[in-house]
């Protein structure tokens, strides 16, 4: 593709550059941009992708290609993250213009995978015009947004190895494609209402297709109480009004989900379009800057008092999902109806969300009432990212669409390509060579079939897609796990890491450094080194290097995995432990309970400072069986009020030279019915904090270590955190809290990735 060039004036010196571009530069028009650019600066030559990267031949007077390749960076779109990778002289060759060449793989492959991107401003402009070709088209987008990492099969990114490449452009979709002025001028994922996908409406045996039919039946529907099922970008949601008690009931009874919270999607509105989001919940400007990033993210808010939505969203807690649509459906979807909209993933509990019309019938056939569908192919799942402010900062709790695959860069360089595969829970995998590595999107839990087929698509999509074979496998410990199994049955090499290393290790490899750490590992379960259940540990060092120095008091899980659904057996068996009474846990089968617990069956030793969690929330009432993972911590924490002095944990040096402190203080304290539940919420918290607090200042007299990291699920919980943060920060700590990764097992692949390479290069 050319355009007739500008010649140069008699007399100038001709000269020749070519540039080789890295980074974030596929999938973000880069190459119409420098198309463009070239002829602002009256340039001849070419671009190309080559691999992952873009290469650049560009010709013409010396001081132009000098301020050519100034702008190449300076003007970059603003989704690419550019960086130059090779400049150097060229030389001149027989050119009349400037062309984009096709696409080659080249040798270095410099891969970087694009995310899924919202509407942009001007598609939004569009998509209410009523004079435009694509006015109220679901699947508006130009080079600036649209999805990208949900469409792609294979790199390089061009419209051939995406799922529209059984859509052919028509004449007008062709021309703005082939047009340098145009914003979408070799936008891959272009279409209009001729020639792209479309909608099709399901309700039982009725079939409507068609945009704005669908639409239309999908809308009354909603305006009907009913539920429907939405393809997405990345899957399908759930929708249903967020303020009819009854929708929410039937959903929450429907698709057996009692307690969990619902994320809710709300209208744009106003001149930053939060006016509906400010209606439901006090946002700060930090929470206000999260709801608008790029990446359309689910946001934890504190829910206002009068905010005019059902009161099963979120049982007991004060906080409200929200999100902003992020494509042209939602957008249409939420200005048609009007009003906040439940938007939850379409999948069965801990699964990944389900992406395929067939599948979500199959499936969700007893949940939805009516499915809105399109025909546009979904490559592999990306469930929404979701973010908290912990500590004064955004944190994400789950990588998901526009935020992953996510980027980050080792410290040290990874010997040979090498795949991480993650957790049990809240599974990611993530891939390294050289000095790059790449975290997946959100997976999901591995306890079902469909978890590990799309763990396994997502493991082997991620090496097809940057072009890396990985050449050893890394995986947790724990033998029975499915993600260790499958790294076995791979016939590669494989290394265990232990899990609480990986949590450390995750936390040093986003903050690295030479300097040892002192890592809190707090979260459920995970196996140790002495093969018992961890989950409250403090280790010293540096990955490769990790030390055992600090932990908790062990105690008995009473019927062993049980006790994480059943809140009420830890508190039984703390109260045993202690010698306390809890009249609430003492029923008709305890002495067999009892018995199992004097001789040690079914109830392993463990040190989880989640489990302490659970067994608050069970001695306050507030959570005895928990339907979901987290609730009691979480409830425990909505409950928390004020501030409240905490009660001091004994510590102690054990025989194996490890500070332990006893929890055992605490039991009395809890069942102490003369003071309010909130107020012995708070004392829980203040209490552990502190206990951290005091082993941080232990361990520093013996090792003199300044840097505390936490990594673990138990510092999700926003109260703890940011009373250790205080305490630390006063006791002359540096603290180190994830910000690029969540601080929950999702991070466990990319711990795995730096507890491997620094092994490498101890070994």
């Amino acid at each position: 593709m050319s355009v007739e060039h500008v010649p140069l004036s008699a007399g100038m010196a001709l000269a020749a550059q070519r540039w080789r571009i890295g980074g974030r530069v596929q999938g973000v028009g880069f190459r119409p941009f420098v198309f463009r650019l070239a002829h602002r600066h009256e340039l001849s030559g070419w671009v190309r992708n080559i691999g992952g990267a873009v290469e650049i031949h560009a010709q013409g007077e010396t001081e132009r290609l000098r301020r050519f390749g100034k702008d190449l960076l300076i003007c970059a779109p603003p989704a690419s993250r550019a960086r130059f990778l090779e400049v150097q002289p060229a030389p001149i060759e027989a050119h009349d213009g400037f062309c984009i060449l096709a696409s080659t793989t080249g040798v270095d492959q410099h891969i970087h995978v694009p995310a899924d991107l919202y509407t942009c401003n001007e598609c939004l402009a569009e998509l209410h015009d009523p004079a435009a070709r694509r006015y109220r088209y679901p699947f508006i987008n130009c080079t600036q947004c649209g999805p990208r990492y949900t469409l792609i099969r294979a790199m390089p990114y061009d419209r051939p190895n995406t799922t529209l490449d059984s859509f052919r452009l028509c004449r007008d979709c062709s021309a703005e494609y082939a047009n340098p002025f145009d914003r979408r001028f070799h936008a891959q994922p272009l279409a209009c209402p001729v020639c792209g996908p479309r909608l099709n409406w399901q309700s039982g045996p009725r079939e409507i297709w068609g945009n704005e039919a669908a639409l239309a039946a999908a809308f009354a529907a909603l305006r009907d109480g009913q539920i429907i099922a939405v393809r997405g970008v990345g899957g399908y949601h759930l929708l249903c009004d967020a303020a009819s008690e009854t929708a929410v009931a039937r959903l929450r009874a429907r698709k057996g989900r009692p307690a969990k919270p619902l994320a809710m999607m709300v209208p744009w509105r106003g001149r930053d379009g939060l006016d509906y989001a400010r209606r439901l919940a006090q946002l700060s400007r930090l929470e206000a800057d999260m709801l608008r990033d790029s990446a359309r993210p689910i946001v934890l808010t504190r829910r206002r008092a009068q905010a005019k939505v059902a009161a099963g969203i979120a049982p007991h807690l004060r906080e409200l999902a929200l999100m902003l649509p992020y494509s042209p459906l939602h957008h249409l979807l939420l200005e048609d109806f009007g009003a906040a909209l439940i938007a939850t993933s379409a999948n069965l509990s801990g699964e990944p969300v389900l992406t395929e019309p067939k599948e979500v019938r199959e499936r969700l056939g007893n949940v939805a009432d009516g499915f809105l569908h399109h025909d546009r192919m979904i490559a592999r799942p990306a469930d929404d990212p979701v973010l908290r402010v912990i500590a004064g900062a955004a944190r994400p709790l789950r990588l998901g669409r526009g935020t992953a695959p996510l980027e980050l860069t080792l410290s040290r360089s990874m010997q040979v390509p090498t795949l991480a595969v993650g957790a049990y829970m809240k599974a990611t995998v993530a891939l390294a060579w050289g000095e790059r590595a790449v975290v997946s999107p959100h997976i999901g839990d591995l306890e079902s079939p469909r978890g590990r087929e799309v763990f396994a698509q997502v493991a082997q999509d991620l090496q097809r897609l940057y072009g890396v074979r990985a050449e050893r496998i890394v995986h947790d410990a724990h033998p029975n796990f499915p993600n260790t199994r499958w790294a076995r049955a791979s016939g590669l090499p494989t290394q265990a890491v232990w899990h609480h290393h990986a949590h450390a290790s995750a936390v040093a490899g986003e903050y690295p450094g030479d300097v040892p750490s002192l890592c809190f590992t707090w979260d459920g379960l995970g196996l140790g080194p002495d093969n018992t259940l961890w989950g409250g540990e403090a280790l010293l060092g540096c990955p490769g290097r990790w030390q055992h120095a600090a932990s908790f008091r062990p105690f008995k899980l009473l019927g062993g995995e049980r006790a994480g659904r059943e809140p009420w057996r830890t508190a039984l068996a703390l109260s045993w432990e202690c010698g306390q009474v809890w009249p609430e846990g003492e029923g008709p089968g305890t002495s067999l309970l009892r018995r199992a617990f004097d001789r040690g069956l079914n109830a392993p030793p463990t040190t989880a400072v989640g489990r302490l969690f659970d067994a608050a929330a069970a001695f306050l009432g507030v959570c005895l069986y928990a339907t979901y993972e987290g609730e009691a911590p979480m409830q425990l924490e909505a409950l928390s009020a004020g501030s409240s002095s905490p009660i001091p944990l004994p510590l102690a040096q054990d025989p194996m030279g490890i500070w332990r402190s006893d929890w055992a203080p605490l039991v009395a304290a809890l069942l102490d019915s003369r003071r309010a539940p909130a107020e012995r919420a708070a004392m829980f918290h203040s209490s552990l904090a502190h206990a951290l607090r005091d082993q941080a200042l232990i361990v520093r007299e013996q090792s003199g270590v300044s840097r505390v990291g936490l990594g673990g699920g138990v510092f999700q919980n926003r109260v703890l955190t940011e009373q250790v943060l205080g305490l630390l920060t006063e006791a002359g700590f540096e603290v180190l809290i994830p910000r690029r990764l969540p601080i929950n097992d999702a991070a466990i692949s990319y711990g795995q990735l730096i507890e491997a390479v620094a092994l490498e290069t101890l070994h």
